[in-house]
């Protein structure tokens, strides 16, 4: 019989069909019912996604939000997820006395001068030396107190060493000197114990080279002051109007006070300290000879301050507002 015949091709296309049909059948026979013959991968997944879906009740299943943040927490810097530290710790109770009585601690100086000028009491100085080195230890200790941070003490560390510096530079002129100047600056900018501080600081470490006396705690004393009084008048807003524009006159005259109030202070202790007996007409001598050197302070003061002020305040207001420094 031929192959080509297509009554012999229908049959043989119908046989292989059947055959195929057979075998399709066979296989669903032999396939057994129980699951665990699933082939692996499937077995895998399925047990996977119940086990997932299964373990968690759907009332307390996490959303997605929560872990997306979570993500992105862990993919923030470490820096930008802290809190912003304070440069100040809590104050003990010694410190916030010391800080109460800032003020008068400062003032009683001035005041027991003012009271030995018109006593005839033959320990005048040393009742004097004595009250300046009190009052200095005094404001000394509460600023420790104040447990400031290394970044806070920085400026004012720099600004005294400065001051220490020019004055050393300046000492071939008499009188011609810009502490003041740079004390009235750090009191503008990082508070009026800081002027204290760099002031005082100056003297204390410039004597170093022009040598040390009994005149070095009223020289501290004097020059803390200058810049305490820069720091009061800063914080009013004298220096500067309310655009920010430096008012030069309002410099001018601040220069001037400043050397004035530093040779008040000086010229006192002078005369309490070697003047006997102290007298009016000797007070007068003291004093005149004093004044020409007193002048000079004073107008170097304002120079310095009219030249310094507004470059070293921009730069120093920058480093205040970078590192978030206070007074």
């Amino acid at each position: 019989m031929s192959t080509t015949d297509p009554e012999n091709i229908s049959a043989a296309g119908a046989g292989a069909l059947e055959d195929e049909r057979a075998s399709k059948a066979q296989s669903a026979d032999e396939r057994p019912d129980d699951p665990s013959a699933a082939p692996q991968h499937s077995r895998i997944e399925t047990s996977s996604y119940h086990a997932t879906h299964a373990s968690v009740p759907a009332s307390v299943s996490a959303p997605a939000v929560p872990a997306a943040d979570a993500l992105l927490r862990v993919g923030t810097p470490q820096h930008s997820q802290r809190k912003p530290r304070s440069h100040h710790a809590p104050l003990s109770l010694g410190a916030r006395i010391l800080s109460v009585l800032e003020i008068p601690i400062l003032v009683v100086v001035p005041a027991v001068m003012v009271a030995l000028l018109f006593s005839s009491r033959q320990d005048a100085a040393g009742i004097q030396l004595l009250v300046a080195i009190s009052s200095l230890g005094l404001f000394f200790g509460g600023y420790e107190a104040s447990r400031s941070s290394l970044r806070q003490i920085m400026p004012t560390v720099v600004l005294a060493a400065l001051a220490a510096a020019s004055r050393i530079l300046f000492a071939p002129i008499p009188s011609f000197k810009p502490v003041s100047a740079i004390a009235i600056i750090a009191g503008a900018t990082l508070g009026r114990r800081s002027g204290f501080m760099v002031g005082a600081l100056a003297a204390l470490t410039s004597n170093f080279f022009f040598g040390q006396g009994m005149w070095t705690p009223w020289q501290m004393y004097a020059w803390g002051l200058v810049g305490y009084m820069g720091g009061v008048a800063g914080a009013a807003g004298f220096f500067q109007d309310r655009h920010g524009q430096v008012r030069r006159w309002v410099l001018l005259v601040a220069g001037l006070c400043a050397g004035l109030l530093f040779g008040a202070i000086m010229n006192t202790y002078d005369i309490l300290g070697f003047v006997r007996p102290i007298t009016l007409e000797g007070a007068l001598v003291r004093l005149g000879a004093a004044l020409p050197f007193d002048v000079v302070h004073a107008a170097s003061t304002s120079l310095f301050l009219i030249v310094l002020y507004e470059p070293w305040v921009k730069r120093i207001e920058r480093i205040v507002r970078k590192f978030a420094l206070g007074g």
